[in-house]
């Protein structure tokens, strides 16, 4: 394969590769059952606090 290959391919399959990947990532915290997982983790540093 020479370089024009390569470019013309990432020029078309890879950005959309590429975009799809980032959708899916930005989707990932979204879904479904997630919420719980999320509210866990985002709380995780509060844990071992002394309130008193």
């Amino acid at each position: 394969m020479t370089y024009n290959d390569l470019r013309h391919f990432a020029d078309s399959w890879g950005l959309l590769g590429m975009a799809l990947l980032f959708l899916g990532l930005i989707a990932w915290p979204f879904r479904k059952g997630a919420g719980d997982r999320n509210r866990e983790a985002a709380t995780m540093i509060f844990e071992d606090d002394d309130h008193g």
